[in-house]
């Protein structure tokens, strides 16, 4: 199969290398029924070559897995061919039909369930909350760097987890002397350092969450594959 975004395309091939057919299908849960009630009708179908099993035919490789088919990943198509005739989508799935046909495709394709899966999704949300803190943080230290001076003073001998505190509870109007009539710099620059902050503090709280569960889904898993995985606290900067 050659998989995308909205559409599959399908080809079944034969023991001896005919193609038997070729349809396109939409990548939805209706669509993955209609392609292997399709494929059936041309002979049985016994393995499938899926491009992307971990990317646009991740949902596909799922169901046809679920309907005891076995699916191998299929990383291109056979370049010569491409070379020949170009590139095309009914090719391409030719192409991986063929790879398996021929044991060009060996590997098989990961069930994207179970405890694995579930780790490699609370890691993908973790990784990106760490990234969006280390660019809070270096925003919020680059802010305190051209704030007012009194400002600066009463800020940097606190450490970091003080400093996020205090930042996210400031008041745009909290001037050292009071009144309404402060300048507008001063205000956005509290206002700039309260919201960083507080996006700071949220992000640690979702990356303390994503600590929690990962050790549970990493525990589930066979030895073999846990080894694998790091499941480490992702501390505050310190100052």
């Amino acid at each position: 199969m050659d998989t995308h975004g909205e559409v599959h395309v399908a080809a079944v091939v034969c023991s001896l290398g005919q193609t038997l057919g070729i349809k396109s299908f939409p990548a939805t849960a209706v669509g993955y029924r209609r392609l292997l009630a399709w494929a059936r009708k041309l002979g049985t179908v016994r393995r499938a070559g899926v491009e992307g099993t971990g990317t646009f035919g991740a949902g596909l490789s799922r169901y046809l897995l679920a309907q005891q088919v076995v699916v191998f990943e299929v990383n291109r198509p056979d370049r010569s061919a491409r070379r020949l005739l170009g590139k095309s989508d009914p090719l391409d799935a030719q192409a991986a039909a063929r790879a398996v046909l021929n044991g060009r495709a060996r590997a098989r394709a990961k069930t994207g369930d179970g405890p694995v899966q579930s780790a490699r999704m609370f890691k993908i949300a973790k990784d990106s909350a760490v990234k969006a803190r280390t660019q809070a943080i270096n925003q919020l230290k680059a802010v305190l760097v051209v704030a007012d001076p009194a400002l600066r003073e009463r800020l940097s001998s606190l450490g970091n987890r003080a400093l996020f505190r205090t930042c996210a509870r400031l008041s745009p109007r909290e001037g050292e002397a009071g009144g309404s009539d402060e300048d507008p710099v001063a205000e956005a620059t509290r206002m700039t350092l309260s919201m960083l902050a507080q996006r700071i503090e949220q992000l640690t709280g979702q990356i303390d969450e994503l600590n929690q569960r990962l050790p549970g889904s990493l525990n589930a898993m066979p030895r073999s594959c846990s080894r694998r995985w790091v499941s480490a606290r992702t501390p505050l900067p310190r100052s």
